[in-house]
């Protein structure tokens, strides 16, 4: 009976999430039939709610590729020097203090993440970039950066601390110091593990919402300037679900179509990320 409750709570997640993709690609599908695929994926316009509607999903992919490069500049080496710091370096009673500390700044509402990058951070970089407009991606981007630091520091930090100790305490014999353990022992040791957080922090980028609907615009824009106002494919989304269009119309189908490109997106990044953690491994 325990063998098949385990199994059913692993079905349950496989069953969920072919239903995720069963559901897009069965709502895309009417979309396609109506808009070329080629003039989806080449068309520098979106303008689905105009007069003469135009779905060319670049721009909207532009402006989530840009925010999710600006945030994982801040959060995975942020992430990751803190936790090789909580792992290696940090007094317990600091880690005891720091991590609880990460983990609540995670538990922050992201409607509130973005009002703080609207109203704190982009005042801010104003002052350091004179013309800035007061919707850009570059404040979207860093704040959403701030936001996935826990994610990321948190789950490497757990992965350095499975590392055995003997492994460490070879290194020292060898003569080599706790920074050189930790760089070239501890982190080796750990990369399945920091890869997952990577990976995770990087689908966490992707799929935010509301920190670009409030601080990066909802104007489609193909740009990769990060300082200019651009939307995204999931503020896009928002942007339609709040209006009244009929659930049989292009323009609600739409949000299938950007949804599934939102879907093959993070699978890339997650196929990416195992390639590379393996091939490190198969290395170390």
């Amino acid at each position: 009976m325990i063998e098949a409750l385990l199994l059913l709570a692993g079905l349950v997640a496989v069953f969920t999430t072919l239903s995720i993709v069963w559901i897009l690609v069965t709502e895309a599908l009417p979309f396609f039939r109506r808009v070329p695929l080629g003039d989806f994926l080449t068309d520098t316009m979106w303008t689905p709610l105009f007069a003469e509607p135009r779905y060319g999903i670049l721009p909207l992919l532009a402006g989530t590729l840009v925010t999710t490069a600006v945030a994982l500049t801040v959060a995975i080496p942020a992430g990751t020097i803190i936790a090789i710091h909580l792992s290696e370096f940090a007094s317990r009673r600091l880690r005891e203090v720091v991590k609880p500390a990460l983990e609540m700044l995670g538990a922050v509402p992201t409607v509130v993440y973005g009002y703080f990058a609207l109203a704190i951070v982009t005042p801010f970089l104003q002052k350091l970039i004179p013309g800035l407009p007061g919707f850009n991606m570059l404040s979207a981007g860093l704040v959403i950066g701030i936001m996935i630091v826990p994610y990321v520091a948190s789950v490497s930090e757990d992965a350095m601390r499975a590392v055995p100790t003997h492994m460490r305490e070879g290194s020292y014999a060898m003569g080599a110091t706790r920074l050189q353990t930790a760089l070239r022992v501890v982190v080796p040791g750990a990369l399945s593990g920091m890869a997952a957080a990577y990976i995770l922090g990087i689908s966490r980028a992707v799929g935010e919402t509301m920190v670009v609907a409030v601080a990066a615009g909802l104007q489609p824009n193909l740009t990769w300037d990060p300082t200019e106002s651009a939307a995204t494919i999931t503020s896009f989304i928002v942007q339609v679900t709040l209006g009244d269009l009929p659930h049989d119309s292009i323009g609600y189908q739409s949000i299938f179509a950007a949804g599934l490109v939102l879907l093959i997106v993070t699978l890339a990044f997650n196929v990416a990320g195992f390639l590379l953690a393996r091939r490190f491994r198969e290395a170390y």
